[in-house]
């Protein structure tokens, strides 16, 4: 038997094509469209406490991890699938049920692991700081983060995927969506006709609050606000034009709770 099928590592590696390509296309549009920025390249460099190349090296090594660990699950889980029944045909009902499953699995994970980290003072000094060196998000920034907290955030998309029960290419395309998701919440810009403005409450002004020292205990949410919005964390804000040109985030002064 094959340690990885084709399918499993289309799986494994097209997200990272995904994450790359897409953050990338960030990158070539940051000199370009400045008025979209939601942080001037001045306050980049006086607030981040990690340079780009340090942040670069540092995702390859997160998603190295990240594959090892998905084509381990994707052996030991084929080997258990071979002795059971055949599988039933994908119909759209059962496509849809395992979308909401894997999206209710992964938004809550992702949530209360990130909430902890807060939360815990000695997590969040040795695990969850290193995310929040960068101030200013960008792109490719999304994955950055300490080795044990890439752990736990590679284990949330393994879980959604295997108690969703989604094929290998199922996950493909799942985790591809995720990851458009998490490196537009970090792109740090608000380009006209963005989907994840028109669909998604949290979106990059959504997390840029929660990158900014008065917001690091609210908007924790990557993909939905519901988890947010019952506990209280939800801080709500408005988007600006700067005087300088770019856009500013600012939080709703009125509606703010003392930390």
């Amino acid at each position: 038997m094959a340690f990885v099928t084709s399918e499993e590592l289309l799986a494994t590696l097209v997200p990272i094509a995904v994450y790359w390509i897409y953050s990338g296309m960030y990158v070539m549009f940051e000199s370009r469209f400045e008025k979209y920025k939601l942080h001037s390249k001045k306050e980049e460099e006086e607030k981040n406490l990690v340079s780009r190349k340090e942040v670069f090296k540092a995702v390859l090594c997160h998603q190295v991890m990240s594959i090892a660990i998905n084509l381990f699950t994707y052996a030991v889980t084929r080997e258990k699938d071979d002795e059971a029944s055949p599988k039933k045909s994908l119909t759209l009902l059962l496509l849809a049920k395992q979308l909401v499953i894997a999206m209710v699995v992964i938004d809550t994970w992702s949530f209360f692991v990130h909430w902890y980290l807060h939360q815990n003072k000695f997590l969040y000094k040795h695990l969850h700081v290193p995310h929040h060196r960068l101030v200013v998000p960008y792109s490719f920034g999304g994955q950055y983060m300490h080795p044990i907290e890439g752990f736990l955030d590679t284990m949330g998309g393994t879980l959604a995927v295997l108690l969703s029960g989604m094929s290998p290419r199922t996950a493909m395309f799942f985790s591809s969506f995720t990851i458009l998701k998490l490196v537009d919440d970090h792109c740090g810009m608000k380009l006209p006709g963005n989907p994840f403005y028109l669909f998604f409450n949290n979106n990059s002004a959504y997390h840029d609050v929660h990158h900014q020292l008065y917001g690091t205990k609210y908007n924790f949410s990557v993909y939905f606000d519901i988890w947010d919005r019952i506990l209280g964390t939800y801080m709500p804000y408005s988007l600006e034009k700067r005087p300088d040109g770019g856009l500013e985030v600012r939080r709703a002064d009125q509606e703010h709770k003392k930390d």
